[in-house]
């Protein structure tokens, strides 16, 4: 379980939108934990860093239009 301190709102989110498409991430672990902040309780998936890294690049680089 992954204490609710470590949550962190991504700077990729919707922001405050009708829908409240808010992604979460989680910083210190071995990988990199995502949910929706709509559903805190939910599940989460966990990203390999690299592959975190990598999708992250693409959506700075406007790749994944």
């Amino acid at each position: 379980m992954i204490s609710s301190e470590r949550w962190r709102k991504s700077s990729y989110s919707g922001g405050e939108s009708p829908q409240g498409e808010c992604l979460e991430v989680a910083d210190g672990y071995a990988h990199v934990p995502v949910r929706d902040s709509k559903n805190p309780q939910g599940p989460a998936l966990a990203f390999a860093a690299p592959a975190w890294t990598s999708f992250i690049a693409a959506l700075k680089g406007g790749d994944l239009s």
